[in-house]
């Protein structure tokens, strides 16, 4: 690679590690927020959920915003806004400025995650476009892991605005990353600036930068129009476009955002006392593991095929959830042991909490290397060429509007129906979302993009082994944007 593309990469991780940062420093900052604005339930639901509004807007407005005025200078933009989001969120007199705070930082984060990707898509070598696109996805998990380690070192919880503000300093390098770059070759060229097209192929691919200009050229010319939105939701298109939104919707409301920005609250409950047992059994359990089993999908997505390593990790989440609510239980004090209650055998609610960590460490695993990555790697390769860009946006919308819903309403469906039930109640959204992906998402493993839509026009439903060929899908080195 050249040292170009190096700096693109680095590009992509720092946006990656950004967004992962804002979505799980919120976790252990809430402890002084709650302590110094005197916060009840709602306005804490508030404060942790506001980011994701903020990504629905960011997200529905980056298509365009890339499109007219170039996939960097939007990146640009994005590293713009996390800053001053930042500062909005250390500096916040009350909840009032800080929840205009979450909400910058969330714009931010929704231009981040259609942009950036598309930024790596556009940019890469098609033999290393799968390699970073998903960086993208590996440094929102790292990011995380960072967001649970600086909490970790703060643990009083009073440092909740520094917290906060640390986010800046990777804006700040973000910005710094991208001043030596140029916009992609295949931007100018829809742009109408065809020298500056071949002037940026040629950094990109020294020595073969005329071919590939007569490629893309070639390229563009066989692009379809862009669709209207009558067309997204015609009847041709409506089978991909439901699976899209059923995929994104569920990958939000099985509970993964509710564990990621409520893990210390979550490990209070189940016994872990101090807050530094709290932040420690978050940043090792949640953050490092959900890490590490990113790779797995990245590594596997294309050796397995996407159905069997959602259906494995559903069938984990599943399971953990449900251990989880019975832990609970025990917590509580609701399930009798012997002749005596829970609540009379202190041991049995320890190793409850226990019992508790292991089966979150079970989920967050079971989802990093299925719905996490896996869902948006399907949503950019299900979608015809004419309304991908639109049908994207539209499922991209209704995961960050499902994330919303889970994280403001979390706490109040814990205070209505226990820790057990809410976890219960994940664990059987997790066994409809089994059922509905067996009995009605295909298998794109191995199928061109051409050959995906080609399945949709036949109604063939995507039966095993239907148009697969050997080879890398296209799907995965398509654009696509973050989540947690």
């Amino acid at each position: 690679m050249t040292r170009r593309l190096y700096l693109v990469g680095a590009v992509i991780l720092t946006a990656g590690i950004l967004f992962g940062y804002d979505q799980g420093v919120i976790s252990g900052a809430l402890r002084g927020i709650e302590s110094d604005f005197d916060l009840g339930t709602t306005m804490v639901e508030v404060i942790t959920s506001f980011v994701t509004l903020g990504a629905l807007v960011g997200a529905l407005v980056a298509g365009v915003l890339a499109d007219r005025i170039g996939r960097r200078p939007a990146v640009l933009i994005a590293g713009v806004l996390f800053i001053v989001g930042a500062i909005v969120e250390a500096a916040a007199p009350g909840a009032t400025v800080l929840t205009i705070g979450r909400l910058i930082v969330g714009f931010a984060v929704g231009v981040a995650s259609v942009a950036a990707p598309l930024y790596a898509a556009e940019m890469a070598p098609s033999r290393l476009r799968g390699t970073f696109v998903s960086t993208y996805q590996f440094g929102i998990t790292f990011g995380i892991f960072v967001a649970y380690l600086v909490d970790e070192w703060l643990q009083s919880g009073s440092e909740w605005r520094l917290m906060l503000g640390l986010s800046a300093v990777a804006g700040v390098v973000l910005i710094v990353l991208l001043l030596p770059l140029r916009d992609t070759p295949r931007w100018y060229l829809k742009a109408g600036r065809p020298d500056d097209a071949a002037a940026e192929l040629e950094r990109i691919h020294p020595g073969d930068s005329e071919e590939r200009f007569r490629d893309l050229q070639a390229s563009l010319a066989d692009e379809p129009m862009e669709a209207t939105w009558g067309e997204v939701f015609s009847p041709r298109w409506r089978r991909p476009l439901m699976i899209g939104l059923g995929l994104a919707v569920f990958q939000q409301v099985t509970g993964i955002n509710a564990i990621i920005y409520y893990a210390d609250k979550i490990f209070a409950a189940a016994g872990f006392s101090s807050p530094a047992d709290q932040t420690a059994a978050t940043t090792w359990a949640i953050g490092a593991v959900n890490v590490l089993a990113t790779l797995i999908a990245i590594a596997f997505v294309d050796r397995l095929g996407r159905k069997p390593l959602l259906i494995a990790g559903l069938i984990g989440m599943a399971t953990s959830l449900t251990v989880v609510g019975i832990s609970f239980l025990y917590i509580d004090g609701k399930v009798e042991a012997g002749a005596s209650t829970a609540a009379n055998h202190p041991n049995l609610a320890g190793d409850a909490g226990i019992v508790t960590l292991v089966a979150l460490v079970v989920y967050i695993a079971s989802f990093a290397f299925s719905l996490g990555p896996i869902v948006w790697t399907m949503i950019n390769e299900i979608y015809p060429r004419s309304v991908r860009g639109r049908a994207v946006s539209v499922a991209t919308a209704a995961n960050w509007f499902s994330a919303w819903v889970v994280s403001q309403f979390f706490l109040s469906l814990v205070d209505a129906v226990g820790e057990s039930g809410t976890f219960f109640l994940f664990a059987v959204l997790c066994v409809v979302c089994l059922a509905w992906i067996v009995k009605k998402v295909p298998e794109t493993k191995g199928r061109t993009l051409e050959e995906i839509e080609q399945m949709w026009i036949d109604g063939d439903g995507g039966g095993p082994g239907a148009g697969v060929r050997e080879g890398r899908a296209d799907g995965w080195e398509q654009a696509g944007s973050g989540s947690s």
